[in-house]
């Protein structure tokens, strides 16, 4: 029984020794490579005192070094913490804080704001640790499937980060369905857009540990100009993309696709915010042959829970579904009452299984509020974790996502969703991104939008899509839609800056 996910990189390493692992535009690791530099680092871990599992932080880049600290912290029978090493200063010396790591791992280019953060554990440069002797010892081969692997702070879309710490077992029953669903083999090139401090990236890092693929670090510069994407993913022979749902779309709206399109794709997976049939069809209509998958999940359930293969062609207007659970998971939808959502019914989505979180670091409270009791269960522990997100299943059997719960709104005697105003504005060809949000202050709704459509031209496409209790009251034109670190809409900033 595998209760370790370093045990996928002894595997792969014996199998393929000298097989490329991760690689970013100055550097890359053969899989014997890397378990070197994890016993080189996890000797510096153990004499900074680090016992086991505790936290160490990782100051994060786009890079192979910052992965060198992820498996160096887990050699030494740790668990890591990506950390944005370009977040603000208020904002990482208060996890710092909270957290207490064992040691602080970060490259030379951010040695001065390491210098900073001294005064919160020992600091171990990535640069210096290329000369350190290897531990003899192997701590992590003590560690339990129920200790953690990794915790990840929220990306702050509530204002408020929390810590989600999530085991072994989760990553291991993921990454076994994962691989499954892929097919991916150690003859596949993975794009990794995402940064190591969002839960996506997980699945880039472990996919390869287990079937010996090659993850590309795509420098974060290529997504600013879509031709060096393409020409990007073209030169590594990229087949497969697990992506932000953002980054799916923004690629979309560039119009790349017009003049260049990837050679190698097999699959495109994505996940992260509901996905646009707009933008879908983009890439269908350029790339017919590639396989393309939805997913979703919340960072509490270990990247993703539910997953949709899309088999079949979408209309703009529709909803993607986000399909059925992922293996060893049981997704299902509770209504105000406890019970279960009737056909077609809006409900919480609710998750229960092996992917569950072990809870929020460090605060018992909010880990309560959300990991709770199966209520359709009062006969033995059974905990399910609630997401606050609103959704429902339809005749085919598959569940659709509607929206969040805090956006499900009371106004002028109707209740609303909001979810449903951004489907209609996204699938607008006028529109390329859209958010709506209510101002309680002001009782109007009020749509954010990147596009060419005036007011009065929005509002016409709008009546022929929604009633008219739905059309915004406010609409707000801007140049360019504010997003966070790990590719998702900044719905905090779009709700200050534009109410």
């Amino acid at each position: 029984m595998q209760r370790n996910v370093l045990e996928y990189l002894m595997h792969t390493a014996q199998r393929l020794p000298e097989g490329l692992c991760y690689a970013d535009d100055k550097r890359s690791l053969t899989f014997s490579q890397l378990i070197c530099s994890a016993r080189r680092i996890a000797g510096l871990l153990l004499e900074a005192g680090l016992r086991p599992n505790q936290p160490v932080a990782v100051l994060t880049r786009r890079s192979v070094r910052s992965l060198e600290g992820f498996f160096g912290a887990l050699w030494a029978g740790g668990y890591y913490v990506p950390l944005d090493a370009a977040m603000p200063a208020d904002r990482l010396t208060g996890i710092l804080s909270a957290l207490s790591p064992a040691a602080i791992f970060y490259e030379a280019a951010d040695g001065k704001l390491a210098g900073t953060l001294a005064e919160y554990a020992p600091l171990i440069c990535a640069e210096d640790s290329e000369q350190a002797p290897c531990a003899e010892a192997e701590p992590w081969r003590q560690t339990l499937d129920t200790d953690p692997c990794y915790m990840i702070y929220s990306s702050g879309s509530t204002g408020v980060p929390k810590g989600i710490l999530i085991a072994h077992r989760s990553v291991i029953d993921f990454t076994d369905w994962y691989a499954e669903i892929t097919g991916v083999d150690e003859t596949d090139h993975l794009g990794n857009q995402a940064p190591f401090f969002f839960d996506l990236s997980v699945k880039d890092v472990y996919l390869t540990l287990k079937t010996g693929a090659e993850t590309y670090i795509i420098p974060k510069k290529c997504f600013s100009f879509p031709v060096l994407l393409i020409r990007a993913l073209d030169e590594q022979k990229i087949t497969t993309l697990s992506w932000s749902t953002a980054a799916f779309h923004m690629t979309a709206n560039s119009g790349v696709f017009e003049k260049y399109r990837p050679a190698y794709l097999k699959r495109a997976l994505m996940g992260g915010e509901a996905m646009q049939v707009k933008q879908l069809n983009i890439w269908r209509s350029a790339l017919p042959d590639v396989r393309y998958v939805n997913l979703y999940g919340p960072t509490e359930t270990t990247v993703d829970c539910t997953y949709y293969p899309i088999d079949r062609v979408f209309t703009e207007g529709e909803s993607i579904p986000i399909g059925r659970a992922c293996k060893n998971m049981e997704v299902f939808l509770l209504n105000e009452d406890g019970a279960l959502c009737a056909a077609g019914e809006p409900g919480e989505i609710c998750a229960r299984g092996t992917g569950l979180a072990i809870g929020y670091f460090g605060d018992p409270e909010k880990t309560a509020s959300v990991f709770q009791q199966n209520p359709l269960n009062p006969n033995y522990p059974d905990r399910i974790y609630r997401t606050g997100d609103i959704g429902c299943v339809k005749e085919d059997g598959l569940i659709y996502y509607l929206g969040r719960k805090d956006s499900q709104i009371k106004h002028n005697g109707y209740r609303i969703e909001l979810g449903e105003i951004e489907t209609a504005l996204n699938a607008l060809p006028e529109i390329r991104e859209a958010v709506c949000f209510f101002d309680s202050e002001a009782d109007r709704i009020v749509a954010v939008y990147v596009g060419e459509l005036d007011d009065a031209g929005l509002v016409k496409a709008l009546k022929a899509r929604l009633p008219k209790y739905m059309i915004p009251e406010v609409l707000r034109a801007i140049d360019v839609m504010p997003h966070l670190p790990n590719g998702k809409t900044d719905r905090v900033r779009v709700r200050k800056e534009f109410r």
